[in-house]
């Protein structure tokens, strides 16, 4: 709460200081033509925007400045034990060395905690210190800073800019650049990564414990029900001594996330996009219809001692229940299709393998079925991932802008995603990359350095025939068997759907309210899990109003008033 009222204190002291220093900085905006805007979709009513060149370029001379400029970039700092500084390590250096080669800019990097990014830079906006280049994944909290002019409106740059940006342009295109776009005052907040893969969330279970139980993989919701019953019966069997550790089904504080598959087979498979888009400010489908009676599903599991008592208790970033997995105590679980093969030598999978044998590890199924009979699940959409945007401190959005086009550069990409033969990565016979365990100062801190390419998720090799056999070959020296990745992102794929990419421009209810919201989210669905079968339904009614009590509802008007002037009150739609 201390942090919370201090935040606003400093955005208060904020507002004034960029009354007297501007928003700008050093370099103008390019100019551009008002009286137009861009739609980020072909249903917009909306026109296209067409920026004059900007007098700024002409400060460039085979791209680069006559005089050094300088700017910081944010980047995610996970805490990874045995990790690089992330701030200065090969990749960090690869880019300094780069920007500075070939477009004369100085680049220096500023950490920011990964499991509390919001509201770290929630603080920096505040205090004026924010890098020049900062992402993040709440857009409500650029909203806000927009609001109160601490955030450079991007469209005159990205705009005004495009002969100095093709890289960039070539590989977001307008759906990225312009997918923040308002398509009433064309301002754009942020441009948006793109998902090379859109793969998302995969069931995972125990392959050795079906063995060992002689079950079979369930294809449905009753048999992986009966699958968590048969792990806690036979808990003696399958732990022997340490049985009383046994967790046949482990979720986290973030149950949305973390259930996703289940929740979504609960969902209309009819909804529209309309539905879908008014309910989903909250992404982990809290205010969708059906949730609820998934969630009822997850409290009956729980109350018969299939899922882990102590799932609430551990906030993001604790390992206690990666601890749990790699030591063998659990029997199955949801999470990123790539979960279990992640970290090389110290991957759930891998740590499962040293201390119970080959057979032990977790393998994905596919088995929770939607009214319709498909294994209906939402995958990401290739826009929609991290914002991307320039406070109003930033003097070098030129030198800013190079810089985002010089890391959506292909073979930047590429090479900060493998780093170098021999050392992060082998070549197959196929000219697939196989993902070898690496030393300091060559390991990577998070999967593909995503941390890095900022513009870019997931894996993207220069020749794309060869990316997908390549993600299957990414995890780790041998311990992680490439097929279970392939059945992984089968899983991810199979039914899957793709969400409508919506631009109704910017939902003034939503502004400051990602991490309230998302704090009562959690709590609605941690207690509606953990309580008494006989008081589900009041203990959900009540945290739901709560949730739409404080901000929620007026989120949802918003969205359908804007949805129905930007594309028609058709519920089709």
């Amino acid at each position: 709460m201390k942090k919370k009222i201090m935040s606003a204190i400093l955005a208060a002291a904020m507002v004034l200081s960029l009354a007297a220093c501007g928003s700008t900085g050093q370099t103008a905006a390019p100019a551009t033509d008002s009286s137009a805007t861009t739609s980020t979709t072909d249903e917009a009513k909306t026109e296209d925007t067409t920026a004059e060149a900007p007098a700024e370029a002409s400060e460039l001379v085979d791209g680069k400045f006559a005089e050094t400029r300088h700017i910081v970039v944010e980047v995610y700092d996970r805490g990874n034990d045995g990790g690089t500084d992330p701030t200065d390590n090969m990749y960090t250096n690869y880019i300094k060395e780069g920007m500075l080669a070939d477009h004369n800019v100085e680049v220096e990097f500023k950490a920011v905690p990964r499991w509390t990014e919001v509201e770290e830079i929630n603080n920096l906006l505040a205090a004026g210190s924010a890098p020049d280049i900062c992402l993040t994944y709440d857009y409500a909290t650029i909203q806000t800073y927009a609001g109160m002019g601490g955030v450079i409106d991007l469209a005159p740059y990205v705009d005004g800019y495009k002969d100095e940006l093709p890289n960039l342009w070539a590989w977001l295109g307008e759906e990225n650049i312009y997918y923040d776009k308002d398509p009433a005052d064309g301002t754009i907040w942020a441009v948006e990564g793109k998902r090379n893969n859109t793969n998302r969330i995969t069931t995972f279970v125990r392959k050795d414990w079906l063995e060992k139980l002689g079950l079979q993989a369930p294809t449905t919701t009753q048999e992986f029900e009966d699958m968590l019953v048969a792990f806690k019966d036979n808990a003696d069997t399958l732990l022997g001594a340490d049985a009383s550790k046994m967790v046949p089904f482990s979720i986290s504080y973030d149950v949305g996330w973390r259930a996703a598959n289940l929740i979504e087979s609960y969902i209309d498979p009819a909804i529209t996009d309309k539905e879908f888009y008014v309910n989903g400010f909250d992404d982990r489908k809290l205010t969708q219809n059906g949730t609820k009676e998934a969630v009822r599903l997850l409290n009956k599991w729980y109350n018969q001692g299939l899922i882990w008592h102590d799932f609430a208790l551990y906030s993001s970033g604790d390992s206690t229940e990666d601890d749990m997995m790699k030591a063998g105590y659990v029997g199955a679980f949801m999470h990123n299709f790539d979960y279990p093969f992640r970290n090389g030598d110290d991957s759930i999978n891998a740590s499962l393998q040293r201390i119970i044998g080959e057979d032990a590890k977790f393998v994905a199924v596919d088995c929770f079925k939607a009214s319709n009979g498909k294994y209906q699940k939402w995958s990401y959409s290739a826009a929609g991932d991290r914002k991307i945007f320039f406070p109003a401190t930033n003097t070098e959005p030129l030198a800013s802008m190079l810089y985002l086009d010089w890391i959506s550069d292909p073979e930047h990409i590429q090479y900060l995603q493998i780093g170098d033969e021999g050392v992060t990565h082998e070549l197959l016979p196929s000219g697939a990359v196989k993902t070898i365990s690496a030393e300091a100062p060559a390991i990577m801190n998070s999967g593909n350095n995503i941390d890095l390419t900022i513009t870019c998720n997931g894996l993207k090799l220069t020749d794309a025939a060869l990316t997908n056999e390549s993600i299957a070959y990414g995890y780790g020296s041998g311990e992680t068997d490439p097929q279970v990745v392939i059945d992984s992102i089968k899983a991810c794929q199979t039914d899957s759907i793709m969400p409508k990419a919506v631009n109704v421009g910017a939902i003034s209810a939503e502004e400051g309210q990602g991490e309230a919201l998302a704090s009562k989210r959690d709590i609605a669905y941690d207690q509606s899990v953990v309580a008494a079968e006989a008081d589900f339904d009041a203990t959900w009614d009540a945290a739901l109003e709560d949730y739409l009590s404080s901000g929620g509802s007026a989120i949802m008007a918003e969205r359908a008033e804007k949805w129905d002037a930007t594309y028609g009150s058709d519920m089709l739609n």
